[in-house]
């Protein structure tokens, strides 16, 4: 066997062998691609609950008692990449902390807490067998003064 036979099986085997590092490490690559992007979209899905949250917080500081327009206001603030249209009532928890008016009870002062909880699906293949689940869950929790009406 020449020279020029050693050097060409030789070239074949390096190239089989470079076949097989691509594919281990392109796995991988592609794995902590998918991983990137299902967290950015789920943070980008817990901005639009957060936000939602804030909105009914801050409708139920002026109504704290209208816990029907409070769920629609929170409803209505993101049809994408979160359709909170589709939110169910158990979803948006709705608390007041002290009385629902204007004011302080005791050395607090009277508040809404606006909770809303999404269960945000997981698009990305094997990426639910790292995190231990096919979905991931957000909760946003905004707590705001009351405004009106004012404590008799």
């Amino acid at each position: 066997m020449n020279n020029k036979e050693r050097n060409s099986r030789k070239t074949r085997r390096e190239a089989g062998q470079s076949l097989v590092e691509l594919a281990i490490s392109l796995t991988v690559i592609l794995l902590l691609l998918s991983g990137a992007v299902d967290f950015g979209m789920a943070l980008f899905s817990y901005v639009a609950i957060r936000d939602s949250a804030q909105e009914g917080a801050l409708y139920a500081s002026l109504n704290p008692t209208d816990d029907a327009g409070i769920r629609d206001r929170v409803r209505a603030t993101s049809t994408h990449p979160v359709d909170l249209t589709t939110f169910a009532d158990s979803q948006i928890d709705i608390e007041i902390i002290g009385a629902a008016c204007e004011g302080t009870t005791g050395s607090d002062s009277n508040a809404v807490k606006v909770t809303v909880s999404y269960d945000y699906p997981i698009i990305m293949p094997y990426v639910g067998a790292i995190v231990g689940g096919q979905t991931i869950a957000l909760h946003a929790e905004v707590i705001d003064t009351i405004l009106t009406p004012r404590c008799p």
